[in-house]
C-alpha cells in the first residue's frame, strides 16, 4: 500500500507519517515547502512538491498512491483564506482522486461541527464532508475534538512562565487526545473494512472544561495562574473587527470557535469511537511527563547558575 499523507508538517500529519513509516507502509508526503518537510525525508518519507492552493500540482502527487491521508487545514497566520484550502483545494483533491482511482480517502473533521455550522470553517468541512461521502470514494472520516500538544502553549508554559492565561468562562468543553495514539488509530484503520465508508469519532476518554485543565496544572507543577475571563461579547467583536481585512480572515475565523459555548449535546459522548484495542493516554499522564521533563530540567539549569557562581572567587 502506497500513502500520501497531505498536512505531513502540522500536529498530526507528523504523527501518522511517522506510525506509517514505521509499519512498514510506503508513505509520500505532498509539501509546499521541502525544506520545512526535511524531518519527514530524514524517517524515510518520500517528498512531493504540491499545494491545495494550485489545483493543477496535485495530480503528479497521486501518482502510484493507492491511499490518501489528508490531515491538512488553514493555519490562522496562512496567507490563504480557509476557503481556497479547505474548500476549493480540497474538492480538486477529491476530483483528483476519483481519476485515478484511488483505493482509500481518509480525512479528518471536526466533532460536533453540525451544531456550529455558523462558523465558517466548521462550515466548509460539513461541506467537504458531504462532497465526500458522496463521491464513491472508499472513504473514512475521523471528527477530531482537541490534542493534547495544543494545551501546552495554551496553559502549561504561561503557568510555568507566570503570564496571564486568557480563559472565556462558558466555553465547551474538548476531549482532548494525544496525537501519537490518534495516529495509531488512524494508521490501524488502514487495513480493516469495518471503517470503509464510515465517519468515527478520534477523541479522549474525557471531556475537559478549562478550569478543570488549570487546576490539574497547577496541582502538577506546583504554581497558581494568573487567570483572566473573557467576556462571550469579547470574542464576537474582536472577530468582527478582524473580517474587516481581508488578511486578518483566518484569525476570525479561528476566534469564532471561541463562541462554541457550554452545551450539554457536547458533552454527551458519541457512539461512533474507533476502536482502542491498547487504550488511550490521559491528559494527567501526558502533563505530568511534560511537567516532570521541564521542572527537572530547571532544577538542574539553577544548579549549573550556582556552581558558576561558587566558582568566582575575588582577590
Amino acid at each position: 500500500m502506497s500513502i500520501l499523507v497531505i498536512g505531513g508538517t502540522g500536529t498530526l500529519g507528523r504523527q501518522i507519517v511517522r506510525q506509517a513509516i514505521d509499519e512498514g507502509y510506503q508513505v509520500k508526503c505532498m509539501v509546499r515547502d521541502f525544506r520545512r518537510g526535511a524531518f519527514l525525508k530524514e524517517w524515510g518519507a518520500e517528498l512531493i512538491y504540491g499545494d491545495l492552493s494550485i489545483p493543477s500540482t496535485i495530480p503528479l502527487a497521486l501518482k502510484g498512491v493507492t491511499t490518501v491521508i489528508d490531515s491538512s487545514t488553514i493555519r490562522s497566520t496562512s496567507s490563504y483564506t480557509a476557503e481556497t484550502i479547505d474548500w476549493r483545494g480540497k474538492l480538486a483533491l477529491l476530483e483528483a482522486s476519483k481519476i485515478v482511482g484511488l483505493k482509500k480517502f481518509i480525512s479528518f473533521g471536526v466533532l460536533n461541527a453540525s451544531a456550529n455550522s455558523s462558523i465558517p470553517l466548521m462550515d466548509l468541512k460539513l461541506k467537504i464532508e458531504e462532497k465526500i461521502t458522496t463521491s464513491g470514494l472508499n472513504y473514512t472520516i475521523f471528527q477530531c475534538s482537541g490534542f493534547f500538544q495544543g494545551l501546552i502553549s495554551q496553559y502549561a508554559l504561561p503557568i510555568l512562565e507566570n503570564e496571564t492565561i486568557w480563559v472565556q468562562g462558558n466555553a465547551a468543553p474538548v476531549a482532548y487526545l494525544d496525537t501519537q495514539d490518534a495516529a495509531k488509530a488512524v494508521v490501524n484503520a488502514l487495513n480493516k473494512s469495518s471503517y470503509d465508508n464510515k465517519i468515527v469519532s478520534l477523541i479522549g476518554e474525557k471531556f475537559w472544561a478549562s478550569n478543570e485543565i488549570i487546576e490539574l496544572c497547577e496541582r502538577l507543577c506546583g504554581k497558581r495562574a494568573n487567570i483572566s475571563y473573557i467576556p462571550f461579547l469579547a470574542f464576537s467583536l474582536l472577530r468582527r473587527f478582524f473580517r474587516l481585512f481581508e488578511f486578518t480572515w483566518n484569525i476570525a475565523d479561528r476566534l469564532q470557535f471561541g463562541e462554541v459555548v457550554n452545551d450539554s449535546k457536547t458533552i454527551v459522548k458519541p457512539n461512533n469511537e474507533v476502536d482502542w484495542p491498547n487504550g488511550r493516554l490521559s491528559l494527567e499522564s501526558y502533563l505530568q511527563e511534560y511537567f516532570s521533563k521541564i521542572l527537572k530540567k530547571l532544577r538542574e539549569t539553577n544548579y549549573e547558575k550556582t556552581q558558576k557562581s561558587n566558582d568566582i572567587s575575588f582577590l
